[in-house]
């Protein structure tokens, strides 16, 4: 059974200034009460519904549900799992806001302080989740004992800074025509092209014309269909709040003490592992580096579970099982 939990902060003051009016941190609890705790942030569009449905593998709900489940490489019989919800959420969409994963580590600070959980057995975050798990071992080391991070490192890559201020850029110029909407689908079919690899592409799509005037492409017609079911499921300033945010990013690892598993992916356009090894190299606690091989790139903690598996199973294997 899962359990929603939320704390109400009132006005949460920002790092860069600015304010989350009554700000409410939601999470969702899962498995053993009083079991070891395993936090499990994910990226951008995740929330706190980490692994719903009838056991937590039926697929009915939770984007996560592939690996935390009774018996799973993250075993509900074993721990307790918390997810929760990234802000800006609510009223705090009606106005663009800029807000860091220190801000994002410090309501899930406020949110353990709420459960009488002095210090977490882990965290296991992906993508921005994986920051926000950094920035909070950064903060409040006493507070973590392990960390498990994937696709994301003590800073933004690059690139991905480049291609995330094109999308930003997208939504403002489309805002400024008065269509934010349509700048928003814009981006989101652009971040699919980086969240995947050129390798799947390649093996799903022809990239064919289809014979329509104008010309038409089966791959166009996938990142359209991504970018219209955005709009849909995500404000405007939401999104361009957690895009900022990644930029934003910045961590000390030697500040970082907590034993540290982290795993990069080949294709990732977004966090390479030559980025993750620096980061592995820098931690001040004991670290080790997985580095898989997968056509689905940055999206790879989503779709390719069966790599990830025994991954995980071995990070919990130790602690967690003997609590």
């Amino acid at each position: 059974m899962a359990q929603d939990v939320e704390i109400g902060l009132g006005d949460f003051a920002l790092e860069h200034g600015g304010v989350l009016k009554d700000d409410v941190v939601q999470g969702r609890l899962y498995g053993r009460e009083g079991a070891p705790l395993v936090v499990v942030p994910g990226g951008i569009s995740a929330s706190r519904f980490v692994a719903d449905g009838v056991d937590g593998k039926d697929g009915s709900g939770g984007w996560w549900s592939d690996m935390i489940y009774p018996g799973g490489p993250i075993d509900l019989n074993h721990v307790q799992v918390l997810g929760f919800d990234c802000a800006p959420g609510g009223v705090n969409t009606d106005k663009r806001l800029t807000i860091t994963t220190k801000d994002q580590a410090k309501r899930l600070a406020t949110l353990l302080d709420h459960l009488k959980i002095e210090r977490a057995h882990s965290i296991i975050g992906m993508s921005y989740g994986g920051m926000i798990a950094l920035a909070f071992a950064q903060d409040f080391p006493e507070r973590v004992e392990n960390l498990c991070v994937f696709g994301a490192a003590h800073r933004p890559w690059p690139m991905g800074v480049a291609l995330r201020g094109i999308q930003r850029r997208t939504i403002d110029m489309a805002t400024k025509l008065g269509n934010p909407l349509e700048g928003l689908k814009l981006a989101r079919e652009l971040a699919m092209t980086t969240y995947r690899s050129a390798e799947e592409f390649s093996q799903r799509f022809s990239a064919t014309p289809n014979g329509d005037v104008p010309a038409t492409f089966d791959i166009g017609d996938y990142l359209e269909s991504r970018g219209r079911h955005y709009k849909k499921i995500m404000p405007v300033n939401r999104f361009l709040a957690l895009s900022e945010s990644i930029d934003l990013h910045r961590v000390d690892p030697t500040k970082i003490s907590a034993r540290t598993t982290l795993i990069a992916v080949k294709t990732d356009q977004l966090a390479p592992p030559s980025e993750m090894q620096a980061l592995c190299g820098a931690l001040a606690g004991p670290s080790e580096l997985h580095v898989i091989d997968s056509i689905y790139g940055h999206d790879s903690f989503l779709k390719a579970t069966d790599l990830l598996a025994p991954i995980l199973t071995e990070f919990m294997g130790g602690e967690s099982r003997a609590a």
